[in-house]
Parts: C-alpha cells; structure tokens; sequence
C-alpha cells in the first residue's frame, strides 16, 4: 500500500456516517443523564428526527439500547454491559490466574491455559507455556477461538446451561462434527455436559484434535456460575499413567478451585476459603 493510500485513510472518505452517529448517541447516555429521548438527542447532535428514531431502533434490536418505559425514552442495554463486564473479566482472570496456570505448568511439566466462553466459541485468554521442547509444535495461544459444542474446554464451560438453554444457543438439529467424538445433537452435547458437571473435570484423548489430550476443571465467580476453565495440555493421543498416578486432575482441579476462590466463589457446603495465600495447595506449587 502506497504512502499516499495510508494518509488518504485519515480523510473523511472513509468514515460511515451511520455507525458514527450510532456510537454518539451511545456516548450521550451518562450516569447523570441515563435515560434520554429521540427529540433530545435530535436536538443535541443535530440529527433529524426520523433518523435518529431509526437509529435507536437499530441499537434497541442489537441490545445496545432498551426502553425506559412504554414511552420513547431509552437507556443504555445490556450489550453495553455485556461488553465491558466481559473484558474487564477477562482481564481480572487473566491478572489472577496467570500465576496459578504458571505454577501449574512448573508441578506439571505441561502447558496451562485459561479457557472463557463467548457465545458458541471457546476463547484461550492465558497461558503458560511449557518449556519442554514437544510443546513447540501445539499452536493455541491467546486469543485462538474454537468451538464450544466440539470441545472439552466448551463442554465444561456449558455446564450451568440447561437443555433449554442450550437448544437456544444451538437450534439447528445436527451439530457441526470435527471428529467422531463431536456430539451430533443437542441432547447429545447436553448429555456430555451433564457428566463432566458431575464428575467435576474433564478428561479428553484427541476428542478434538488428534495427537492431543487435555484435563479441564471449571472456574466458578462470586455469583456461582462457570466463568472458565483451567486445563491443562498433553501433546499425545493418550494420557499415560504416570501423569495421573502423578496426581495431574487433583493439580488441575485445585488449580481451577484456587481461582475460583481469588474470584470470591465461595460454595455452601464448604468452609469459607482464605485469599489464597497459605492454603495447601498454594504451599505446594511456591506461590506465597
């Protein structure tokens, strides 16, 4: 691309003018002033009528704006929200986790990862990778996305959903397949779902990718629900028994319990847990 195209980029030419009136009547709305009608916001950026009712009723159908009341007045939806409590989460798992997934790859040998999901994707948000020379070759780092249904990441991650919630999330009858592992159906994924939640982790030998095997234990927040998972990455087909003799899902399961507690989950039916600091098994990876 010549010089000349980049300045060109700057120039009006290449703003639309829809989306940019769309995001001022966004920045409009304010803790002083949450709530606002059309005229209002007519009149303050000198819009027409016509279009700015257009335009809030496109931002209404995408969740960005919600109606006060029955009248003409909106405020600001829950997409507004959506997006900011999800980014400002997954900054707080990644600062709080991070040192838990590096003390788990150092008692474990194997990479670690912090795993959230958005929607129908899985999303890789932390990681520690191992130093040993197999890991070279698995290339999932920050920010690679897969999907929920095929995976065992996904599949722990959907734990809190029910049947209806996630014939919501997937209508279509048949589920993508990516190997002969993958669910086919919804009630099959629902099924699969349902015993991990159970069992409490997730175990996996080339369900999703050949030549790779993982273990996934759920993170849960302050309010109960899944939030992510921690899991762990065995570049072979198989988890052989010297790794789980060796303790590998009880690691990854503390691991996962640890943050949960940094994240102020704390479970009826068991003691209320400290910050993290001092319990065992912070004592036993070196984190102080």
């Amino acid at each position: 691309m010549t010089p000349d195209v980049d300045e060109d980029r700057n120039d009006a030419s290449y703003r639309v003018p829809g989306l940019e009136r769309g995001l001022r009547i966004l920045t409009e709305f304010s803790p002083r002033e949450p709530v606002l009608d059309a005229p209002e916001l007519s009149r303050r950026l000198g819009i027409p009528r016509t279009t700015v009712f257009r335009l809030l009723q496109t931002l209404e159908s995408l969740g960005f704006l919600e109606r006060a009341d029955r009248d003409r007045n909106y405020r600001l939806g829950v997409a507004v929200l959506r997006l900011g409590f999800e980014y400002l989460s997954s900054l707080e798992l990644t600062d709080l986790g991070l040192p838990l997934i590096e003390a788990l790859r150092d008692a474990t040998g194997l990479t670690a990862h912090i795993v959230i999901r958005d929607g129908r994707d899985i999303v890789f948000v932390a990681k520690a990778q191992s130093h040993a020379p197999i890991f070279s070759s698995v290339k999932v780092n920050v920010g690679t996305r897969l999907p929920a249904h095929a995976t065992t990441h996904g599949q722990v991650l959907m734990g809190d959903l029910t049947l209806g919630e996630l014939r919501a999330l997937y209508p279509e009858p048949r589920l993508e397949r990516f190997t002969p592992s993958t669910p086919e159906t919804v009630e099959a994924l629902f099924e699969r779902i349902r015993e991990d939640a159970e069992r409490g982790y997730a175990v996996s030998e080339s369900s999703f990718e050949r030549g790779i095997s993982v273990v996934s234990a759920p993170v849960r927040n302050d309010t109960g629900r899944i939030a992510a998972v921690v899991t762990t990455t065995i570049p072979r087909p198989g988890i052989d028994a010297q790794l789980l003799d060796g303790g590998l899902i009880e690691k990854v399961r503390h691991a996962a319990n640890e943050l949960s507690t940094r994240l102020n989950y704390r479970p009826q039916n068991r003691p209320q847990a400290s910050s993290g600091k001092g319990t065992p098994y912070m004592k036993a990876l070196g984190i102080k």
